[in-house]
């Protein structure tokens, strides 16, 4: 089975609390705070895998999750970084938002990527002793790390991309200039997904070459198995399209010409306006070579600026001539497109968390519901048992400007104020 287009979900780890613990060692008076700092959560990161040209693998496995950093522990010891995921892609697939649909990465350069980023560890509350607060009971949570819905969709690279009607021979074409083996046979859609080969043309050169399936009229819209692929010729340089000149389905081969650009027009005009190179194919059956259909497509080809190459997939007739026009065209051509990162949308993290982006409503019960993720990260700091740690608190909430868009919102004094899961009467 191909797949070519999946839905998945990665989250990085979250970062490991840090510790509250004290020193208490016999014959060691006041040791002090000793606790240990969180690790760090776990990427997820993604990778290329060589020769892979399907996204089956994700069919049934689509969620991925990075390890966890562990918490600190007393004694000043840190918690464990969280193990990265690696997550194999086939070579050229694009890492889109699944909500946005834009492109976060090519992964075509093989480099590894990381899509996802692990939460950093909390500091344990070693990091909070001071002349003046030598008891620090209270320690950093650690961040929650990144989680994406992410669409992966393959396009494969190639140099050159075969198209054509059903049976023209593409994929015989394929096989006979490389060492690809697609399956051949004389029916329509023999061919059910996109074949690579590798055309060696000696001195180490060479260039890669896609079979698709075969397209038909109204293909761009949906009908047959040609739509669902074409996107893997969007990546191609060249496009060589092959018609059947032999007249064997009784069709023009100057018909099959309109009926393929038509298509390639609808789905894109990008893709439409690429270098093409015509490939008449089945020559081997003309009387003397040579056939109305023939001329026609030829004053055609002349006409659109394409250059024609008669050949024959079965006796090999005209195969260096083409192999040898390839080559010659590539050369004259740009690199095989990466597509650059489209920038997303500044999303709110652990990390770049705002204070004004607290929301407050007011709930049901009457109580001013304070949320946002850096109030969720300075709850997750406080120990609300120790009176310096609330006083922290209360301090922080003011120079954030909390109390006053409280008192904005309508609270007033004796009013319930609920943040997470800590409630508390309000102050003024």
């Amino acid at each position: 089975m191909f797949i070519d287009k999946i839905e998945i979900y990665v989250k990085a780890g979250n970062g490991g609390n840090g510790a509250v613990s004290f020193r208490r060692e016999k014959y060691v008076a006041k040791g002090g705070p000793d606790g240990g700092d969180g690790g760090n959560g776990g990427n997820v990161v993604f990778t290329v895998e060589e020769g892979a040209n399907t996204l089956l693998a994700f069919r049934y496995k689509r969620k991925f999750l990075a390890q966890n950093g562990a918490n600190g522990a007393g004694g000043k010891m840190h918690g464990k970084n969280g193990e990265d995921i690696y997550v194999s892609v086939p070579r050229g697939t694009l890492i889109r938002d699944a909500k946005s649909g834009r492109i976060i990465k090519d992964m075509s350069d093989g480099e590894d990527f990381v899509v996802c980023r692990g939460g950093r560890g909390g500091w344990g509350n070693k990091h909070f002793a001071t002349p003046t607060r030598q008891i620090p009971r209270f320690a950093k949570n650690g961040i929650p790390g990144e989680e994406k819905e992410l669409l992966l969709e393959l396009k494969m690279i190639a140099d050159v991309g075969l198209v054509g009607m059903p049976s023209a021979g593409k994929s015989s074409l394929l096989a006979a200039v490389s060492a690809a083996r697609p399956k051949i046979a004389d029916y329509h859609f023999t061919t059910l997904e996109p074949s690579l080969g590798v055309v060696n043309t000696g001195e180490e050169r060479g260039f890669v070459m896609a079979d698709i399936p075969g397209l038909i009229e109204g293909a761009a819209g949906g009908a047959g198995l040609g739509h669902d692929f074409l996107r893997h010729i969007e990546r191609c340089r060249l496009l060589l399209q092959v018609v059947d000149v032999s007249g064997i389905e009784g069709r023009e081969p100057a018909d099959d010409f309109d009926v393929i650009s038509g298509e390639l027009e609808s789905f894109s005009e990008e893709l439409a306006s690429r270098p093409r190179i015509i490939a008449a194919n089945k020559c081997d059956t003309l009387p003397d070579g040579d056939s109305q259909g023939l001329r026609s497509l030829q004053t055609l080809a002349d006409a659109m600026g394409y250059p024609l190459v008669k050949i024959s997939t079965a006796t090999r007739e005209g195969l260096p001539e083409l192999l040898r026009l390839i080559e010659d065209t590539l050369r004259e051509l740009p690199p095989v497109t990466v597509y650059e990162s489209e920038v997303l949308p500044e999303e709110e993290t652990y990390n770049d968390a705002r204070p004004e982006d607290t929301q407050i409503k007011i709930a049901d019960d009457g109580a001013y519901e304070c949320t946002g993720k850096w109030l969720e990260k300075l709850c997750g700091r406080i120990y609300f048992d120790d009176r310096e740690s609330l006083m922290y608190f209360q301090k922080s909430l003011n120079d954030a400007g909390i109390i006053e868009k409280l008192r904005e919102a309508g609270c007033s004094e004796g009013d319930t104020v609920r943040m997470f899961d800590i409630e508390f009467d309000f102050v003024d």
